[in-house]
């Protein structure tokens, strides 16, 4: 049994689509879980990583000898090392659907692209993020919100194996440079390196390439091209926005935010809890854990999409949207302990502007007090 286990929402609808496809694929990002995850969920099967060379040479010297030898099935860590495999695996579902494959990545372009290539209906994808506030609820928080936003979510640290200080620092380091050399050939290192802090003092801002390209003097399509490194990596989710096919004009491109707040802390060098309650971008931090969490809950379920934000031409704009058939729930998130009218305003104006839409409304604050306002519920962040 692996030590520190810590409860994965995910886990139910894992053993859910295992009982229906031989083959499943779980992606993210590095750190994440995953390797944890699926070996808890199937301790009897072995597990091998492609990330060791030697591992690796013996595969791609007799892929069909090193599946031969696993009747029952293998955990495939870093598959993406190896494409290959997938064909051969491919093969042996098909003659055997009884054997069972656990396939996992941390690269979503190498891998997704593969395994739909290759797997195409024999097997299901999922993505998992670090921990999510329901999956930390048991474990000991420390000084609030503050406390949360400089943590992060990923598990070494809820786990007590490592300490934000440490973790961090060194996931740029060996994770995320390395899956930029893998990725794409970036001549000047350092200068990606301050487009990723650029980046993350943008969250929860309407992405602009032009603007970056300017201030870091690059192409337009090299920062476009960087960008989609770091969603490849899971570092960097782009929340699309919402539109109507209605004259109204509204905001088409998406909005910048980090799978992690406590790597977009370390990011943007708030190095403690103390800091964070005085730091300007701590209100944005927040927005960005209560988004991701969202979309965690839909990963953690096997659903993508369905997230949008809004934002007019005159300003007027609503945090998130989640769709559930073809209504919405809205959600104003704010930092603030103290309801203000003024958190309104954005939830009104979209429910005036589409009434057959809406079909809740909400905000998400730092405070205690749940007494709804003309309509809006009010929700402590916890509650989410």
């Amino acid at each position: 049994m692996i030590e520190h286990y810590i409860y994965r929402v995910m886990s139910e609808a894992i053993n859910e689509a295992s009982a229906y496809f031989p083959v499943i694929t779980l992606t993210g990002p590095r750190q994440s879980g995953k390797s944890t995850l699926l070996r808890h969920l199937f301790p009897s099967l072995p597990y091998m990583s492609m990330e060791n060379p030697d591992t690796r040479s013996v595969v791609k010297l007799d892929p069909k000898g090193f599946l031969a030898s696993f009747p029952e099935g293998v955990i495939i860590d870093e598959v993406q090392h190896v494409p290959d495999l997938l064909s051969y695996i491919q093969g042996i579902v098909d003659e055997n659907p009884n054997r069972k494959f656990y396939l996992i990545g941390s690269s979503q372009f190498s891998l997704l692209k593969n395994v739909t290539q290759s797997l195409a209906g024999r097997t299901a994808i999922f993505e998992l993020l670090p921990l999510s506030l329901t999956e930390i609820a048991g474990l000991k928080k420390e000084d609030g919100i503050d406390s949360l936003l400089y943590r992060g979510f990923y598990p070494a640290i809820w786990s007590g194996k490592n300490i934000p200080r440490l973790l961090y620092p060194n996931y740029v380091k060996t994770y995320l440079e390395r899956d930029v050399r893998d990725l794409l050939a970036i001549k000047d290192l350092d200068l990606f390196q301050r487009f990723v802090r650029l980046c993350a003092a943008r969250i929860g801002s309407i992405f602009n390439a032009s603007e970056l390209s300017n201030e870091l003097g690059v192409a337009v399509n090299t920062v476009n091209s960087w960008l989609s490194i770091l969603q490849a990596s899971y570092i960097i989710y782009m929340l699309p926005p919402f539109f109507t096919n209605t004259r109204k004009r509204l905001t088409k491109s998406p909005k910048l935010y980090f799978t992690d707040c406590g790597l977009a802390a370390y990011l943007l060098d708030i190095d403690s809890p103390q800091t964070m309650n005085r730091d300007k971008m701590r209100g944005h931090l927040f927005e960005n854990m209560v988004i991701i969490n969202f979309l965690k809950y839909r990963y953690n379920h096997g659903e993508n999409g369905g997230l949008y934000f809004y934002r007019d031409s005159n300003g007027n704009e609503v945090d998130l949207l989640v769709k559930s058939g073809s209504l919405y729930s809205c959600y104003e998130i704010k930092s603030s302990a103290t309801f203000h009218v003024d958190f309104t305003k954005g939830l009104k104006n979209f429910e005036k502007n589409y009434p057959n839409l809406v079909k809740d409304k909400y905000i998400i604050y730092t405070g205690t007090t749940m007494t709804d306002f003309e309509g809006i519920h009010l929700l402590n962040f916890n509650d989410i």
